[in-house]
């Protein structure tokens, strides 16, 4: 292994589901993603935390996000919630490697802040990046991209000019950074986040015309083909069957929008062949500076495939449409924005604002039920994609199972970078996480319990076996040694089992902040509503 301190560079998408991408099952066509993996592993059992500020705060933390301030959303529920910011008692990915003599950069969306117009202590320029082109907000119009700042310097939406296309700009922005990081003498730790493929359904016609007919036979056997290509890479083999398509979504055949249907999910391929295509940009600069053999590439989603519907009646639009900071009041040719998803509205030009809706989010996350949102495998479960040329990575597909606060130990060890104790003159929470290096070499994994909370919704995994429940609801056991599907619900065969893994997840949640979910809705009844 090579002894010059490698480059660190993660790549996170948005609301993309378990199996989008060809090395996971997809048809779309990811060839640059595909080829990531097929020069370095692919982790099969990888877990975000079901939403998409959760799992930056966790990611770029190393810690639980009920430890960083944004457990849920950015949202401020006063003193009886969580404030959503990050707060001043953890210390970021990148100030440490800051710290520790890298350059830092950042291009893409930070969803880690209440504050989205004026920079403050949780902005990216604060905690830690030197570098900085991105959004603060956490969705928005592809082709008019609000809070969008370089640096702290707001980039104004009519100044974005006609050919304006996020995805392709975070690719060009990053590459850009990492092109000017091979004049530095400095490694450097890089952070893409994409938001594509979430909502609204915005791409161009070039990706459009590619992705035309590719769904046209269908979710129903698409799914089974998705499956199909996964057992022939022996992704989820031997522990996953096919889970029932979810009961409200009905079968293809007796679909009554089918055009409609089909543009909805074209759309959406699009948007991640738009992704690729980004990341094939990043990719190029990487080797173009001869930087790739020593840089450390991490590839995943912060949530499983997201079900959310858009209203199209006068009153959800127009709820929606209040929520400035993330949709436009009209399109760049001065057109009204058209809000919803409703067979009226074709999705994926400037004056929409739709997404792809549940059946396809069913597709997304084959083999597995339930959604973004959900602690269940639906919501929780994302490729990880791990390369690094120079560091004699072996495996090819993994199977042992890790979460978001294993990433920091294993990039800690790997660069040799100390883990942070304080901040400020603070103490910093310990890292609860374990390191994944041994295993990416072709060792043994650590075993260790996975623990997840959001709105309520709760999950342990230990070992082969998994307790979850939704907000409300009883506990549910799973067998995923043989049941990765969730579904055979095995609590009222294994009591005691169920006693001990909920024992565990009670001090687990309250050694780490987690607010009782009702406890949180009723500080939001409190406070002005926010935007999302």
């Amino acid at each position: 292994m090579t002894t010059v301190r490698p480059n660190v560079l993660i790549i996170l998408v948005d609301d993309m589901g378990y199996s989008d991408i060809g090395c996971f099952g997809g048809e779309i066509g990811t060839p640059n993603i595909d080829g990531l993996a097929g020069n370095g592993v692919r982790l099969t059992n990888f877990y975000n935390t079901a939403r998409c500020s959760p799992s930056r705060a966790s990611l770029l933390t190393g810690l639980h996000p009920h430890q960083t301030g944004v457990a849920e959303l950015v949202n401020n529920d006063g003193p009886g919630g969580y404030p959503g910011s990050l707060t001043e008692h953890c210390t970021t990915l990148s100030e440490t490697f800051r710290a520790a003599g890298y350059h830092t950069h950042m291009t893409g969306k930070w969803h880690l802040s209440n504050e989205r117009e004026r920079p403050d202590r949780s902005w990216p320029t604060r905690r830690g990046f030197e570098r900085f082109w991105g959004t603060i907000s956490g969705a928005g119009s592809y082709f008019q991209t609000t809070t969008l700042h370089d640096g702290e310097t707001p980039v104004p939406v009519d100044d974005l000019g006609p050919d304006f296309y996020y995805t392709d700009e975070i690719g060009t922005h990053a590459a850009s950074a990492i092109r000017d990081a091979a004049d530095d003498e400095r490694p450097f730790f890089g952070y893409v986040a994409f938001t594509a493929p979430h909502w609204p359904l915005h791409a161009k016609d070039s990706d459009l015309a590619e992705t035309r007919g590719l769904f046209d036979e269908g979710w129903d056997v698409l799914r089974t083909r998705r499956r199909q290509r996964q057992l022939d890479a022996g992704i989820c083999a031997a522990d996953a069957t096919l889970d029932r398509r979810d009961p409200d979504v009905p079968a293809w055949d007796d679909e009554p929008e089918q055009k409609w249907q089909l543009e909805r999910m074209e759309a959406y391929a699009a948007q991640v062949r738009a992704m690729d295509r980004a990341v094939g940009t990043i990719l190029t600069a990487l080797d173009d500076t001869a930087q790739r053999e020593n840089t450390i590439v991490l590839f995943l989603s912060d949530n499983g495939g997201c079900a959310e519907e858009l209203r199209s009646d006068p009153e959800g639009a127009d709820r929606f449409r209040r929520h400035h900071l993330i949709i436009p009041p009209s399109a760049p040719d001065g057109t009204p924005m058209r809000v919803g998803n409703s067979p009226e509205i074709r999705p994926g030009t400037a004056d929409t604002y739709t997404s792809y809706g549940q059946a396809w989010a069913n597709l997304s996350n084959t083999p597995f039920r339930l959604y973004k949102r959900w602690v269940h495998e639906g919501g929780i479960a994302t490729p990880l994609i791990v390369s690094w040329p120079a560091g004699d990575l072996t495996g090819g597909v993994i199977d042992a199972p890790h979460q978001l606060t294993d990433i920091a130990p294993t990039l800690l060890e790997a660069t040799g970078v100390p883990a942070p104790t304080e901040r400020s003159g603070r103490r910093v929470p310990a890292l609860p996480g374990v390191s994944m290096l041994e295993l990416l070499h072709g060792g043994s994994a650590v075993e260790h319990d996975l623990f997840w909370e959001h709105i309520g919704n709760a999950a342990i995994r230990s070992g082969r076996w998994k307790l979850v429940r939704e907000f409300g609801g009883p506990w549910e056991l799973y067998d995923l040694a043989v049941d990765r599907s969730e579904s055979n619900d095995q609590a009222a065969d294994h009591p005691e089992r169920v006693a001990d893994l909920a024992a565990r997840w009670q001090s687990w949640a309250d050694e780490v902040g987690v607010i009782p979910y009702g406890d949180v809705l009723a500080a939001r009844a409190t406070m002005p509503v926010q935007p999302a």
